[in-house]
């Protein structure tokens, strides 16, 4: 028998690499541009390439599991990430990086959820709590890894070293999962199993578009670029037609979505979905703010968002060891307050905030997430056979990922418009007839002559007021953030707590 924590390690070894390399790009994109001589808009298309196959994938990966047998797909998977982040090193021109990107994102895409599936079978019912802790580790640090990796790395060797560091480390994962992972009967290659070609392409043209919509909406200005309307209706218009052909017209579907009738597997979706949105959302203003306004550095703003990962680490294993005695809603409970009290005193903080005090909201932040994460996981997919575990699986993750999407994009309008709204109003107070406005504008100017400077007080002033309207609209940012996750509480009483799946864990 394979130990368990072998096949916990085979697992979680290629999901780490793949979650931080969804965020590990961000960082680095500066070099790549000036290496790769491409323009700005241009080079994110490294990201967005990789976020887009990458979320066409997930979704399908319980099916293709079915159809050519899970060991087999996992195999496959690592090894198409392996090679592909070899070719990304190697890229000599942009369109070559971002095809080789689209390669890494399809082959990455179904190690989430496969991981989360292979260990809650390889864990017993009662240490599923556990199994989901040790999960959520890599799901929850990947994001924070990623930049600080990045730019150490970006700055220290070179970009190239992003995509080369994954390949000792995938043909490590290959080797183990070849020995480690073994399928149980019902997730043996499957003979005969129909494609459902029109489920196939209405999703991925679907998930394609609106991940493409989501990324560069607000750069477009959303519905006043043409593109991102056309974006929106073919979105909604394969997604609606995706989700009826799917539970009426085909016996075969590529994602079973009848899993959708459990109530409390649906409602942790949604529950997982607002929480993760509010919270990853979070930890993509946090840097910006303190890059951008406060003056931080790269690595000084990875020494803030490190505590409330290391916070997140150990908080996991904890909880999941909570989990297998009950009480899971109330863990679940507490997390989102913690989350929601965080997010609140954050949309607070001004530009005199002191580093330990942001610190202290983001470990917060790291709690509440990791009691949310654990027993959540656990309650959606408690009442789920082993069967279509695969499935739900896919389904749990993919809505995960799309709810940091959707969290993103929204606080990063808000901080656009908000920012144009609170400039407009500050502007008025910069008039002759304001008397604190014309006793700094004098102050200023002594200033400005006593320094030799060559520009007057009142662009000095100018650029304050613009930091100042940039920091409101932060905050507004987070307020809204706080008042979404309270506005998910309600939503636990849907949930109920099911019975763990009987009998003992597969072996793999």
């Amino acid at each position: 028998m394979i130990p368990r924590w072998l096949i916990t390690l085979t697992v979680m070894l290629p999901t780490l690499i793949e979650i931080v390399d969804i965020s590990i790009v961000n960082v680095s994109l500066d070099h790549i541009r000036g290496s790769l001589s491409a323009g700005i808009d241009e080079s994110t298309w490294a990201i967005t390439s990789y976020l887009v196959s990458n979320a066409i994938v997930i979704p399908l990966s319980g099916w293709m599991a079915r159809l050519v047998g899970r060991k087999r797909y996992l195999i496959g998977s690592i090894t198409l990430f392996t090679v592909s982040s070899l070719l990304c090193g190697m890229a000599w021109s942009l369109q070559s990086l971002i095809f080789f990107r689209v390669l890494q994102g399809i082959g990455g895409g179904g190690l989430q959820p496969l991981s989360q599936s292979i260990l809650l079978e390889t864990y017993p019912p009662k240490q599923h709590g556990m199994a989901m802790g040790i999960f959520g580790i890599g799901a929850m640090f990947g994001p924070i890894l990623g930049p600080i990796l990045g730019g150490t790395i970006s700055d220290n060797l070179s970009w190239r070293w992003i995509f080369y560091i994954n390949v000792p480390i995938g043909i490590i994962a290959v080797l183990l999962t070849a020995y480690a992972i073994v399928d149980p009967p019902y997730m043996k290659r499957k003979a005969g199993m129909t494609i459902d070609y029109i489920g196939i392409l209405l999703l991925a043209v679907g998930i394609g578009a609106l991940q493409i919509l989501l990324d560069k909406g607000e750069r477009a200005d959303w519905f006043a670029a043409d593109y991102i309307t056309v974006l929106a209706l073919v979105s909604a218009a394969c997604l609606s037609v995706f989700v009826v052909y799917e539970l009426y017209y085909t016996d075969h579907p590529v994602l079973d979505l009848r899993v959708m009738k459990n109530v409390s597997f649906t409602t942790g979706n949604l529950v997982m979905f607002f929480a993760f949105m509010c919270f990853f959302s979070s930890i993509v203003l946090l840097p910006i703010y303190l890059q951008t306004l406060m003056g931080y550095t790269s690595t000084l703003a990875g020494y803030v968002l490190g505590p409330g990962g290391i916070a997140t680490l150990f908080t996991m294993p904890i909880v999941g060891k909570m989990v297998s005695k009950g009480h899971q809603k109330k863990l679940i409970t507490i997390g989102i307050c913690l989350n929601a009290y965080a997010l609140f005193m954050l949309s607070g903080i001004d530009l005199y905030t002191d580093f330990h005090t942001v610190s202290f909201y983001r470990i917060v932040l790291g709690v509440g997430i990791g009691m949310i994460f654990v027993p959540l996981t656990t309650l959606t997919l408690s009442t789920v056979p082993k069967e279509g575990m695969g499935n739900a699986s896919a389904i749990y993750n993919f809505l995960r990922n799309l709810g940091g999407g959707f969290g993103v994009a929204l606080v990063t309008t808000i901080v656009s418009q908000r920012a144009q709204f609170h400039q407009a109003r500050l502007v008025e107070h910069l008039t002759v007839f304001d008397k604190p406005y014309r006793f700094a504008l004098d102050r200023a100017n002594g200033r400005m002559i006593g320094a030799g400077a060559g520009f007057s007080g009142d662009s000095a002033i100018f650029r304050e007021l613009q930091r100042q309207a940039s920091m409101l609209s932060f905050n507004d940012a987070f307020y809204v953030s706080a008042v979404m996750m309270v506005l998910v509480l309600p939503m636990m009483l849907l949930i109920k707590k099911g019975k763990a799946p009987s009998g003992p864990a597969a072996v793999h």
